[in-house]
């Protein structure tokens, strides 16, 4: 494909993504049509959205993908493995509550998160994209850690969700159930605090 074509395709792909996010944090995974997307995008053809994805749930991979930082940690699974840590686990905490900054992409998520209680596909597609990869390479970061003497021997699946408990409980009670006292806590203080405590509990 020529550069410019290229150019255009990106600029359009784009658009695309961009509409999609809008209405998925509007109407949910569900109720988003192609029509509602293209609009959103400024495209002229719904039927246009297939030359860019193969389908709704394809193009809400890409949107979650584009958008969500923790995927782009997740895909270079081989530099976190040779870091120390302190340094893995604060990327990978700060990744995560700093998601919740976009406040389009977290509305759409929420959406997304809500209708996978109902609906199973749903849920599947969700959890491959990221729960299901994140907590498997983390795991697999933390049995390393173990291996090698640096952590104290525990079942990782256990350990993993020592670590991002407290992670979740802070984006539920700031984001999804507010708390005063939530919302005076920045999320470096948050994510200082979280590793430093499962540092210390997980010491040799």
């Amino acid at each position: 494909m020529p550069p410019r074509d290229q150019d255009e395709f990106e600029q359009r792909r784009r658009q695309i993504l961009d509409g999609a996010l809008e209405v998925f944090a509007a109407k949910g995974f569900e109720k988003a049509t192609n029509k509602d997307i293209a609009t959103a995008a400024g495209i002229n053809s719904p039927g246009l959205i297939y030359h860019y994805f193969t389908d709704k749930a394809d193009l809400f991979r890409h949107v979650v993908q584009h958008f969500v930082p923790m995927i782009s940690l997740l895909d270079h699974p081989d530099d976190l493995m040779q870091r120390p840590a302190r340094e893995v686990l604060t990327l990978f905490a700060s990744t995560l509550l700093k998601a919740t900054e976009n406040r389009q992409l977290f509305a759409a998520y929420k959406l997304v998160v809500s209708e996978a209680f109902r609906r199973p596909a749903v849920a599947e597609m969700v959890n491959k994209i990221g729960p299901q990869r994140g907590i498997g390479l983390l795991r697999r970061y933390l049995d390393q850690e173990m291996a090698a003497g640096r952590m104290r021997q525990m079942d990782p699946g256990i350990a993993v969700r020592l670590f991002v408990g407290p992670l979740l409980a802070f984006v539920i009670m700031r984001e999804l159930f507010p708390q005063p006292d939530a919302a005076t806590i920045t999320i470096e203080a948050m994510v200082e605090h979280a590793v430093a405590t499962f540092l210390q509990t997980m010491a040799v």
